[in-house]
């Protein structure tokens, strides 16, 4: 009797479980970042299941997890530029897929999506751009290449459902020849251009030596101008100072008490001697000093 009964508690065991592994089947988690794609005995819906819990057939379907999350990956390229340079270079992608297309892209190319379509649009995306510039172009705008070789590459796999977030060009190698002429070029212009400095400081130095001159013949010659001028107005003073009684002075203290033999007309001092006024020989003499008029 106890062993009917331990046999029955093991078969309701069995069926308990057979239950709850049936009813667990009918249960799927779609994770956070994550899309469901149904397939039904091989057959793929076009809907996709959102995140969260949702039943599904056991047995007769599956639900595939597709990565809706950015993702990166990191390529190594080689292209040739515009002049024939061989380039070689490192890139970087993140992308992603979008909910909408999840379905799409695991029914036409499976979950190697990124092997399949990604990585070859990625390599001729490069290289179509890079032979559209010069070695040292993709150098110096380097910047602009990556936006249009991310440009050219969304154009490419956008119409799979693929997006590119984010195109970064991580390396340009060159060969070992064209890295020596950058290097003889970069080397050529600096010189060029310290050469250019010196010739512009020693303009300048003789530009700032030409104003000094000036500036101090400038001052000199005005030097000289107040001079003249302080001179020119003594010589006024002493004109204007000069009156006639000033005149006559010096000329009564210059006479050494002798007639002159000869009085012109135009003789500035007029003698006069008077005549004699008896017979007793006795003379008188005045001089009277006047100005000729």
């Amino acid at each position: 009797m106890k062993a009917k009964k331990t046999k029955i508690g093991i078969l309701i065991g069995v069926i308990v479980l057979v239950v709850a592994a049936f009813y667990f089947s009918m249960i799927t988690i779609v994770p956070a970042g994550h899309s469901g794609v149904i397939v039904t005995m091989g057959s793929v819906n076009k809907t996709v299941l959102d995140e969260g819990i949702h039943m599904k057939l056991p047995v007769v379907q599956q639900v595939v997890l597709m990565n809706n999350r950015i993702q990166k990956t990191e390529v190594e390229c080689n292209s040739v530029s515009r002049d024939l340079q061989t380039v070689s270079s490192g890139v970087a992608i993140n992308y992603h897929i979008t909910k909408d297309a999840s379905a799409e892209i695991y029914q036409n190319i499976g979950e190697q999506y990124a092997d399949t379509v990604l990585q070859p649009a990625i390599q001729e995306a490069v290289k179509a751009v890079s032979a559209q510039y010069t070695a040292e172009e993709l150098i110096s705008k380097r910047s602009a290449v990556g936006d249009e070789i991310g440009e050219t590459l969304s154009s490419k796999v956008s119409e799979y459902g693929i997006l590119i977030d984010k195109f970064n060009i991580t390396n340009f190698d060159f060969s070992a020849e064209f890295n020596a002429a950058i290097e003889q070029k970069q080397v050529a212009e600096q010189n060029k251009l310290r050469a250019e400095t010196e010739k512009e400081q020693q303009i300048i130095e003789a530009e700032a030596t030409a104003q000094q001159k000036i500036i101090a013949a400038n001052a000199e010659a005005e030097a000289i101008l107040k001079k003249a001028e302080a001179e020119a107005e003594a010589n006024e003073k002493i004109n204007a100072s000069l009156n006639s009684n000033v005149l006559r002075y010096q000329q009564i203290q210059k006479w050494n008490g002798e007639y002159p033999n000869v009085v012109s007309s135009d003789s500035s001092i007029l003698i006069d001697i008077p005549t004699d006024s008896g017979s007793s020989g006795g003379s008188t003499t005045n001089a009277d000093i006047t100005e000729n008029e």
